[in-house]
């Protein structure tokens, strides 16, 4: 049984935050190491984090943890004191967030899962440790150059905001659908240079090994991700060969890392890199939306969903079916 856990409402937690006197650092890592028992760990992470006020969301499981949270910028060095302290996770690399617009998180919340990172693959089929080399952004923006091949490891909806210049973008929702359709992409390439990225790192790290594994000879990731490249680049003045704006899977739904706006929205195509849910509660899809469609379709995704979100939530429910918009299952 959870020792602790969150039970405050969501408009209290917001109350909460407005009223701190004080600024908040959005910190992601993630570590693949052996826990015997995650349940455990888990229970000891939230006395320890929640004592230090830290926000976000963290999974365990045996493979190891993927946290990304935020934490009282006057606990951030005791925050990296207590992580250094646990076996599992010392020296652990942190990738800061690059602005703080608007709150991360609102709750602290740690789960424990059967991975970390869902493949959708059996165990041991390949082996997750025999992974590509690491590439600082200046060895990633030389590799790019001349002339590798590089793969967009994340779903469509992040790469439509922002994304390198000329790589593979896989047309895939989850990371589970990812792995498979990459190989099949990079078909016949096998002694090409590959250069991945993501967001932070961690789904590189599966996909390098998983290529690997396939025969892909030169298999090469982006240390640190988009989050660190942008600091790398901004530190070294170098050029950001990565254009617009890097989602991030939190409250302030993305980071800008050039002005450059690459997305579109999904109701009128005008310029837009502002992702949101649709307010009808029973769909809820992540989509593009310009302010304009914003106004006009009041925050959701369809004139359907539109006329649906204004009725009550028990109505909504009612209406839940199953029919494509923008090619996803949603409600009607």
């Amino acid at each position: 049984m959870l020792r602790k856990a969150n039970k405050r409402s969501p408009e209290e937690l917001r109350k909460r935050l407005e009223a701190e006197t004080f600024t908040r650092t959005s910190i992601s890592f993630y570590r693949y190491v052996r826990i015997k028992d995650p349940e455990a760990l888990r229970d000891q992470l939230y006395d320890l984090w929640d004592d230090l006020g830290v926000l976000g969301r963290i999974y365990v499981a045996h493979e190891g943890i993927n946290a990304q949270l935020n934490v009282p910028d006057h606990n951030v060095k005791v925050f990296r004191m207590v992580v250094d302290q646990l076996l599992e996770f010392n020296g652990v690399p942190f990738k800061i967030g690059i602005h703080e617009d608007a709150p991360s998180f609102i709750k602290l919340t740690i789960k424990v899962r059967e991975y970390i990172l869902a493949d959708g693959l059996l165990p041991g089929e390949y082996d997750v440790t025999n992974v590509g080399k690491h590439l600082s952004a200046r060895e990633f923006n030389d590799a790019i150059d001349q002339g590798a091949v590089v793969v967009d490891m994340r779903n469509n909806y992040e790469s439509d905001i922002g994304r390198f210049d000329g790589a593979l973008l896989p047309d895939v929702t989850t990371f589970a659908e990812e792995l498979p359709v990459v190989s099949e992409m990079l078909r016949g390439q096998e002694d090409k240079k590959i250069l991945l990225y993501c967001t932070g790192g961690i789904r590189c790290e599966k996909a390098s090994a998983y290529l690997r594994e396939g025969g892909f000879k030169d298999v090469n990731q982006l240390h640190g991700g988009i989050i660190d490249y942008k600091h790398q680049i901004d530190r070294e003045g170098l050029e950001s060969k990565f254009k617009g704006r890097n989602f991030v899977f939190d409250g302030r739904s993305a980071e800008p890392i050039t002005d450059d706006v690459l997305g579109v929205c999904y109701q009128c195509s005008a310029p837009s890199s502002t992702h949101a849910n649709c307010k009808n509660t029973t769909c809820n899809i992540l989509f593009i939306q310009c302010d304009a469609c914003k106004d006009t379709f009041n925050r959701s995704c369809s004139g359907e969903c539109r006329d649906i979100s204004f009725l009550p939530i028990e109505e909504q429910e009612k209406l839940r079916k199953g029919v494509k918009v923008f090619g996803r299952i949603v409600a009607r």
